[in-house]
This record gives structure tokens, C-alpha cells and sequence, in this order.
């Protein structure tokens, strides 16, 4: 039997509709709060929750918050929000990256983990059987003493490099995706460092095809795609509307030189809202409906002049490709 996890309970895979699988409702990370960088800070679950309604209002039926404990996450508010927009939400239990844990753990996480005065200290201290337990209560429990368990398990690395922490928590989450069969997630900074994910990975003995790797655009090369690809991976197009990053008509050539060769299974497409000014009601941003207005057809008009089905393909991208992606599989 397989199911998804969301924040209202186990749901079968038909029941998740149009889905994006990457994205931040509520978080206040400690280590931009720290630095005072408001703008990364979701910190009004009211003015979420009218982006979440604009994302409904156009057909959207389901929302992964990939918001990890090292990043700030309310799930409380999350879950309220979900309640009250009828919008299904998909939690996240594991880790972030390094550099993000040099920052004090919140009090309200001392009776969790402990009296660590970072992250830092705290996953260095701990073995990786320990973490890996951490993320398994996550899962099987509930998400920061709540009874909303985790949909998906996830780890991240840095630019360029994996250091020996962030190995360490790749190794966690590995183990907790063994004894739960939760779906796994990667940040990738900047796109890189997948290719080196995959290889502990299979140290790990963890079978690619319930891995998606993230930040796939951030890196518009379509030989490395098609690398991850051919294991069997998804792949997380999941800056749609950052064009500081590259224009939409890069992420729209990978996405079909990937269609071309076949892997039209493997890919998934969202926006990683993870600031005020990228939302429309915090602070006058595209916000989250704008890839369902205005990316979708965009990208439909476009695969259709190319001699592909533009409309079967949003359909796997946001229907078909997320439901296997994020089943728990017995």
C-alpha cells in the first residue's frame, strides 16, 4: 500500500492534485534572524495564507513546505493555514545545510534535542544513528512534540563541497529513509554536489528513485541533468520566477532537453518562495500563484510550438511526477 503524508494525516496519491513540491510557508531561521535579514523571514501566517489562497483560487490543491528544523519551522502555524485554505500541506523532517547552524537553537527545541547553544554543536556532538532518530520521531511521531508527522526526510550541502557535518546528517536521513520509507529531498547550494549526494547515497544503499535533488535550474547544464537523471532520480526545477538567477527560457530549454531524451517522469517544478519580497502579500511580489497563472501557460505555449504535448506535461510535472515522488511505499 502506498500513501502521502500531509499535515491533516495519510492521503493516497490520487488524492494530491496539482502540486508544488518545493516551497516555504512559515519559517523564521535563526540564522537569518541573527543577521537581521527580515526579507527571509515568513513570519505572518495571515499574509501566507492569502498567497496560499491565490495558488487555490487557480487550481492548486497541494503545497510542500521544505522547511527544516535548522530553518526556522512553525508547523503549528503551517498547519493552520492549511486548515483554513483547505490547501494540503507536506511536512519535511532532516536537516539543511552547514553554514545555517551556527546559530542558537530556539527554546522551544531544548526539551527535543537539548541544551546545545548551536545546531553546529548539537549535530556534532550526536552520532549519525542519533540524528537518524531525531528524523525518524519526525516521521513517525510528529514534527517539534506536535502529532503532524513528516512527509519527507531531507539533508543539504553547500556550494561546491560537502562537509564532514553535512555528510553526517546525508547519512542520517539515509538510514531514517530505510526505517520509515519516507520520500528523500536534497538541497543542492547552487545546483551543485549532486552527483557526489548520489555516490554516499549508494553507500548508504538508498534506491535513487525516491530521491528528488533540488536547485536543479540553478545549474542549466543539461549533461549534468541527464547524469541524474539516468539513476533514476527526480529532479527539482524549483526557482520558477527568480530571474536574478537565469531567465525562464533557460529553465524551459533544460526542462525539454530532458523531455527529449525521455525523462519526463523524473521532473518537478516549483518556486522555493522562501522570502517577503518573492510573495505577492507580504511585500508586492509575483507570490505563489504565479507560476500556476502565468508559468504554466507560458511553458504550455511553448512545448506546444516545439511539436510536444504542453498540457500532458504540466500534468506530469505537477500531478503525476509529485504523487510518486512523495509516496510512502510499503
Amino acid at each position: 500500500m502506498s500513501y502521502i503524508r500531509t499535515y491533516q494525516g495519510d492521503i493516497s496519491p490520487e488524492q494530491l492534485g496539482f502540486t508544488y513540491t518545493h516551497e516555504h510557508l512559515v519559517c523564521r531561521p535563526p540564522y537569518w534572524v541573527q543577521k537581521g535579514e527580515v526579507d527571509l523571514l515568513l513570519d505572518d501566517k495571515q499574509k501566507t495564507a492569502l498567497d496560499v489562497l491565490d495558488f487555490k483560487r487557480h487550481g492548486g490543491k497541494a503545497i510542500v513546505d521544505a522547511t527544516a528544523v535548522d530553518y526556522g519551522r512553525d508547523v503549528s502555524a503551517v498547519k493552520d493555514i492549511s486548515e483554513k485554505t483547505g490547501v494540503t500541506v507536506i511536512g519535511t523532517a532532516g536537516f539543511n545545510k552547514s553554514f545555517l547552524w551556527h546559530a542558537p537553537v530556539p527554546h522551544h527545541l531544548v526539551k527535543l534535542i537539548g541544551n546545545y547553544p548551536t545546531y553546529y554543536q548539537w549535530i556534532d556532538e550526536k552520532s549519525v544513528n542519533a540524528l537518524a532518530e531525531f528524523v525518524i520521531l519526525e516521521v513517525e511521531a510528529g514534527m517539534e512534540g506536535t502529532a503532524v508527522r513528516g512527509g519527507q526526510v531531507k539533508f543539504g550541502t553547500g556550494y561546491n563541497r560537502i562537509t564532514s557535518l553535512e555528510e553526517k546528517t546525508l547519512r542520517a536521513v539515509a538510514r531514517a529513509h530505510h526505517e520509515t520509507k519516507a520520500p528523500l529531498h536534497t538541497h543542492t547550494e547552487a545546483g551543485t554536489m549532486a552527483l557526489e549526494q548520489i555516490e554516499l547515497l549508494k553507500k548508504e544503499g538508498v534506491p535513487l528513485e525516491y530521491v528528488s535533488f533540488g536547485h536543479m535550474d540553478r545549474n542549466s547544464d543539461p549533461y549534468y541533468h541527464e547524469q541524474i537523471a539516468k539513476t533514476g532520480a527526480f529532479l527539482s526545477f524549483d526557482g520558477i520566477s527568480k530571474i536574478k538567477y537565469a531567465p525562464e527560457s533557460t529553465r524551459i530549454d533544460c526542462i525539454l532537453a530532458l523531455v527529449r531524451k525521455g525523462y519526463e517522469n523524473q521532473i518537478l517544478v516549483s518556486g522555493d518562495t522562501a522570502r517577503k519580497s518573492y510573495y505577492r502579500h507580504y511585500d508586492y511580489g509575483l507570490g505563489l500563484e504565479n507560476i500556476i497563472a502565468k508559468w504554466v501557460p507560458r511553458f504550455i505555449a511553448e512545448a506546444d510550438g516545439r511539436g510536444f504535448d504542453g498540457e500532458a506535461l504540466v500534468r506530469k510535472f505537477f500531478v503525476e511526477n509529485p504523487a510518486r515522488c512523495l509516496m510512502f511505499k510499503n
